[in-house]
C-alpha cells in the first residue's frame, strides 16, 4: 500500500464524537467529490462520486451519524480495469447544513483538512520526496483551503495544473506538522522514521565527502611538496639549505605520505605541526624562485 493509502485508512477510521467536527469533514469531503444542486421542489440534494472505498463508506457513514435522512448508494464495477465506483444519493433541507458549513473552530479546522485530503489528497513516498497536495476544482475552493491550513502556521502554496487548482506542501517538517494536524499520528511517526533515517545517512554522506576531499587535498599538497623539494636537489642541491629546512627536506622525501604533525616527530630535532607547515612553505617558495630564474 502507498503511503498515501496508508494515511488516508487510518483517516477514514477516525470518528469525532462532536456533530460540528462531524460536520466540517462531511463538508469537505462532499465538496471536494460531490456536487450540490437543488431537485424541482427545491429541495437540496448532493451526489457524490469516488473510486476509493474508504472514502465512499467514510462519508456514508458521516452522512448517517450526522443527519437522519435515506442514503442511497450504488457501486459500478469495470470488469476491464478491475476497479469500483462508489455512488452516494441522498437529498434534504438538512444538507444546506454542509452545502453553507462556516469553519471557524480549529478542531473543525482539523476535520475539515483531515476531510479534503481523504477525498482528493495525495501524498509522494517520503523515501524518494516530500510531497503533500489536495486537488481542488476551483481557485476560490483552493484558497478557502490554503488559509485554513496556513492558519496552522504552515505554508502552503497553490499551482494551477490543467483546469484544477493544487493546494500543496513540500517540506517534511511542515507535512510531518500537517499529519500532526489532520491526526494521522501512526503516518506522522512512520514519516518520522524516514526523515531520521534520510539525515543520517546525509549526514554520513557529508562527512566521508569531507574526509575525502580533505585526504585529496593533502595527497596533492604533499606531492607538490615532494616535487618542490627534488627541484632545489637537483638544481643548488640541498646542502645548501640551513639545518632546519634541510632537516625538512629530507624528512619529507624519507616519508612522502606522511602527515604533518607525524612529520614533525621523525625529524631529527622534533617540531610541532605549524613549524612543519612553515618550513615546508619556505621550501615552495624557494623552488619557485628558482624556477623563475
Amino acid at each position: 500500500m502507498s503511503f498515501s493509502g496508508k494515511i488516508k485508512e487510518e483517516l477514514s477510521e477516525q470518528y469525532k464524537e462532536a456533530r460540528h467536527c462531524n460536520l466540517a469533514e462531511l463538508s469537505a469531503i462532499l465538496h471536494m467529490c460531490g456536487a450540490f444542486s437543488e431537485d424541482r421542489n427545491g429541495v437540496c440534494t448532493v451526489r457524490f462520486h469516488s473510486e476509493n472505498f474508504q472514502v465512499a463508506r467514510k462519508c456514508f457513514t458521516l452522512m448517517k451519524k450526522t443527519f437522519n435522512i435515506r442514503t442511497d448508494i450504488a457501486i459500478r464495477r469495470n470488469m476491464v480495469k478491475g476497479s469500483s465506483a462508489f455512488f452516494i444519493y441522498c437529498k434534504g433541507k438538512e444538507l444546506l447544513a454542509v452545502r453553507d458549513t462556516i469553519v471557524q473552530a480549529m478542531c473543525c479546522k482539523r476535520a475539515y483538512i483531515r476531510g479534503a485530503f481523504l477525498a482528493a489528497g495525495s501524498m509522494s513516498d517520503p523515501g524518494k520526496s516530500y510531497h503533500f497536495e489536495i486537488v481542488c476544482a476551483d481557485k476560490e475552493q483552493a484558497e478557502y483551503l490554503k488559509g485554513m491550513m496556513n492558519s496552522f502556521q504552515l505554508d502552503a502554496k497553490i499551482v494551477q495544473r490543467k483546469k484544477t487548482y493544487v493546494v500543496y506542501l513540500k517540506e517534511g517538517s511542515q507535512i510531518v506538522d500537517i499529519l500532526n494536524v489532520m491526526e494521522a499520528h501512526v503516518a506522522l511517526m512512520e514519516l518520522e522514521n524516514v526523515r531520521i533515517l534520510k539525515e543520517m545517512r546525509n549526514s554520513v554522506n557529508r562527512k566521508v565527502n569531507c574526509e575525502t576531499a580533505n585526504i585529496n587535498k593533502t595527497v596533492y599538497a604533499a606531492v607538490r611538496q615532494v616535487e618542490d623539494i627534488e627541484y632545489i636537489r637537483d638544481t643548488i642541491g640541498l646542502d645548501k639549505l640551513p639545518d632546519g629546512l634541510r632537516d625538512t627536506a629530507l624528512t619529507r622525501l624519507a616519508n612522502p605520505e606522511a602527515a604533518l604533525k607525524e612529520l614533525g616527530n621523525l625529524m631529527s630535532v622534533p617540531i610541532g605541526k605549524s613549524g612543519v607547515n612553515h618550513r615546508l612553505r619556505k621550501l615552495s617558495e624557494l623552488a619557485d624562485k628558482l624556477r623563475e630564474q
